[in-house]
């Protein structure tokens, strides 16, 4: 009797995990790399080195000791990428408050709503962005500030809010301005954040990241010190990163792409972070890169696209790019190889998770032959465990797709104080579900197959949308494409396929089924198709296909 691989693995690694906080991870940092640029951000005139950083962290996390702000009480920040996310992400950490990340794309309602689910008593807040005035969104939310003293607000919309902090030196009514609260530590406070600096504990709660939301209401993840320091530092490790990189960080810091792959990998290493503008813009990336000399570079897919199609890209320099991240949403296969050929970075990695899990948990090496590299998201990371299971829970043999679960350090602490949905996510044994199709082969290389959601029967078959997308992705005419289902009267569901082509490229329906015939199985081929100039997307640069379906099914007369 022949006993088949299980799709089991564990990640294992001669590096143990790390018994640090975020604040000394960081102190680490500068006592090794002090000299060292640790961050720059052009877009202010910003350089500093880790020793220069370190001590306007410190600066800042005695000013908020000041205001009067406990151990495991909740600061909020509202902020594009800029030096201040950076000292706040720092600060609050060593002052061992809890950093609630609120994405700058959230208007009244959703803002009132993340500062209630996690009860706030702190919010550090951006006068405006774009066309967003966030004060003025505030004053709509607690019109009690305009009268309050600053640090005393008592609000009836928000109860737990007390202290708001405007970026930039001039504070507004009933506010604190943020470049005075970093002036305002004491001697006393210094001495406070050295105790809290031996009292802090490893797994206590650091950081609540709110999940997307493509579906019912944003949770509140809720990260310990352990989660992401160790996961940046193996995210780092697969990267080859080291103090000598200069990483362009274009991802928002908001999310863990930018907080936890971004700056805080970059300071388990000793690297440099770099922001090439407050919000995402290909053509100041691609500036970032040459002018900076960046050797890594992070993105999701639809930002990897946007620079490689961007006016300016062929004037660019990209020859110091060495690797990156490129994760947040599916990698195409195409779209990996162009961004090593043409962006030169021979040793990007694709990085798979979710902000419940720190984020990452497979990630590709540098090492990794290309053809792995550009086709899975890679091995599982250390100390970190996986299992493929099927629609039973029972872990299926090697090359069988299943749902992925995770298990181990990097899990979240819970949803905040939300038992119901914590418990929905984590299972009695550790393990969290991800709602993800994937398949582990015999070596260990993951290759994420589609949502479980997301998968669609017609007819009685099953087809999962993310194997017709890697094939349209290599039509040369076809920039961006996304498949999902719509109603069907006669085979319950049917094909449809969303378009974007490339710039100056022309295609019809017909082109495109043509392109299909004789390669994939005819129920497969896009019965309906639409061309698109761009997606319905999440903050985090997630396909909305719910949005694409209810378009769909409407535009097609297809409710009943």
């Amino acid at each position: 009797m022949t006993t088949r691989m299980l799709s089991y693995v564990h990640g294992t690694g001669l590096e143990p995990l790390r018994g640090q906080t975020v604040g000394q991870c960081f102190d680490r940092a500068v006592e090794r790399f002090g000299d060292n640029e640790a961050l720059a951000v052009p877009h202010q005139g910003i350089r500093l080195s880790y020793q220069d950083l370190g001590r306007r962290i410190d600066a800042l996390a005695a000013g908020l000791v000041s205001l009067g702000l406990e151990p495991g009480e909740r600061i909020g920040i509202v902020a594009p990428n800029c030096v201040e996310w950076v000292l706040t992400q720092f600060a609050s950490a060593k002052a061992g408050l809890i950093l609630v990340n609120i994405n700058p794309a959230y208007r009244k309602d959703e803002l009132a709503y993340a500062l209630n689910t996690v009860g706030c008593k702190a919010l550090i807040t951006t006068v405006r962005l774009k066309t967003s005035n966030y004060v003025e969104m505030i004053r709509e939310l607690v019109p009690e500030v305009d009268g309050c003293r600053p640090g005393r607000l008592e609000s009836q919309t928000i109860p737990s809010l007390t202290t708001l902090i405007v970026l930039g030196r001039e504070a507004e009514a009933g506010m604190l301005s943020f470049d005075d609260v970093a002036t305002r530590g004491t001697r006393a406070e210094h001495q406070r954040l050295e105790e809290l600096a031996d009292v802090l504990q490893f797994d206590d709660p650091i950081n609540i990241q709110f999940t997307s939301g493509t579906t019912g209401s944003p949770k509140a993840a809720t990260l310990t010190h352990h989660n992401i320091v160790n996961n940046a530092y193996f995210a780092g490790e697969k990267m080859a990163l080291s103090s000598v990189d200069r990483l362009c960080i274009p991802v928002p810091m908001y999310h863990c792409f930018g907080m936890v792959l971004g700056t805080l990998c970059a300071v388990a290493h000793g690297a440099t972070s770099i922001f090439p503008s407050e919000s995402f813009d290909a053509g100041a990336v691609l500036a970032t890169i040459e002018s900076e000399g960046c050797t890594a570079v992070h993105g999701v897919p639809t930002m990897f696209i946007a620079e490689l199609d961007h006016p300016d890209f062929a004037q660019r320099d990209m020859s110091t790019l060495r690797t990156g991240i490129m994760a947040g949403a599916p990698c195409p296969e195409e779209l990996m190889k162009r961004v090593v050929e043409e962006m030169h970075a021979q040793q990007i990695t694709i990085a798979y998770g979710m902000t419940e899990t720190g984020p990452v948990s497979f990630q590709t090496s540098v090492d990794d032959p290309l053809d792995r590299r550009v086709t899975t998201v890679g091995r599982v990371l250390p100390h970190t465990e996986i299992k493929i299971v099927d629609s039973e829970g029972r872990i299926v043999p090697r090359g069988e797709p299943g749902e992925l679960l995770t298990r181990g350090y990097l899990v979240m602490r819970e949803y905040w104080n939300d038992p119901e949905r914590t418990a929905a996510a984590i299972d009695a044994g550790g393990w969290i579900a991800s709602g993800d199709r994937a398949v582990i082969d015999e070596e260990g290389y993951c290759k994420i197959v589609g949502r479980i959601k997301d998968m669609l029967i017609r007819g009685g078959e099953n087809i999962f949308p993310r194997e017709i997308e890697e094939f349209l992705y290599t039509c040369p005419k076809i920039e961006e494409v996304e498949v999902f289902g719509v109603p069907d009267e006669k085979y319950g569901e049917e094909v449809c396929a969303w378009i974007k082509l490339r710039h100056g490229a022309s295609a019809s329906e017909d082109d495109i089924r043509a392109f299909c015939e004789g390669h994939i199985s005819h129920f497969k081929i896009p019965r309906y198709i639409r061309f698109v100039d761009e997606f319905p997307m999440t903050v985090t640069g997630k396909v909305k296909k719910y949005v694409m379906r209810e378009i769909m099914t409407e535009e097609l007369g297809l409710e009943q």
